[in-house]
């Protein structure tokens, strides 16, 4: 009879301590779905790459799970864990890289096109006329903002809504600063076609700025790749010449915590190095 009591208590406690987590992990999903997955989705659908919410979910659980099961088969299950984790934040990373290079991209593109539009007004057309003219011409990632651009004029969007939209779109300081300069001078008037012009120049001019510091601050970008790499070659070295050394470090967690801190520092190294050599034009 007792055994029977605590056989259902326990039993009980298994049940209501499962209930409890399958909640919360629930609400953890539709957490992860609201946040991660719709930012994700909005950013690419902001680069014109469609994607579904469950590719998304699957290639973080790839990323997870492959980066895990590498660092388990090659090095012990605390760089595994680590790995996994890091495999959990990857795409959104990926995915600010290629939105970083991308607006790069169109940063670059932006000094010719402000050029093409200041012709087309001298040659007589209008804003929306030179802007269309431009998307029919122009490569991506230009063709593509600035088309859909067009399309919301045709359909009825004011041509400052619009061009808020493509601001927040793109998220170019550039592209900003034209769309403010076009708003001021369309309201207060002006030679628009001079004041396309005189954007061009500045930013062409900030362009050269920024090569000429960043050619002046190459060598320090490159001592701080070679400094942060030193620690890792030098264990990398070690481990292959006396791995009955380094062998207990990998298997202890005196060892464990030694290296978490020598990673630890080499990314506060890195991000300070970083900061120094950072100059914005």
């Amino acid at each position: 009879m007792r055994e029977g009591i605590v056989f259902l208590l326990v039993g009980g406690s298994f049940f209501f301590f499962a209930l409890l987590s399958l909640s919360v992990l629930a609400k953890a999903y539709r957490r992860y779905r609201e946040r991660y997955v719709a930012g994700a989705i909005e950013d690419l659908g902001d680069m014109f790459l469609f994607v579904e919410p469950r590719q998304v979910i699957v290639l973080n659980l790839s990323a997870m799970a492959v980066l895990g099961i590498a660092s388990y088969w090659l090095a012990n299950p605390l760089i595994a864990a680590l790995a996994t984790s890091i495999g959990f934040f990857l795409p959104g990373i990926l995915i600010q890289f290629h939105r970083a290079r991308r607006t790069k991209r169109f940063n670059a593109q932006l000094v010719d096109a402000l050029q093409a539009i200041a012709s087309a007004l001298r040659a007589g057309l209008s804003f929306p006329q030179a802007v269309e003219h431009l998307a029919r011409e122009a490569s991506a990632p230009l063709s593509q903002e600035f088309g859909l651009l067009v399309k919301e004029i045709k359909l009825g969007v004011s041509l400052d809504q619009a061009m808020s939209s493509l601001a927040e779109r793109v998220r170019s300081d550039d592209l900003e600063l034209m769309v403010v300069s076009t708003q001021i001078t369309r309201t207060l008037g002006g030679n628009m076609a001079e004041m396309f012009d005189n954007l061009s120049a500045t930013i062409r001019e900030r362009f050269r700025l920024e090569g000429k510091i960043d050619a002046m601050t190459s060598q320090g970008k490159l001592q701080g790749w070679v400094v942060a790499a030193m620690p890792l070659a030098l264990g990398l070295v070690l481990n292959f010449l006396r791995p009955d050394l380094m062998g207990p470090m990998l298997h202890h967690p005196f060892g464990y915590a030694l290296i978490g801190a020598v990673c630890i520092l080499e990314l506060l190294g890195a991000m300070w190095i970083r900061r120094i050599v950072r100059i914005d034009v």
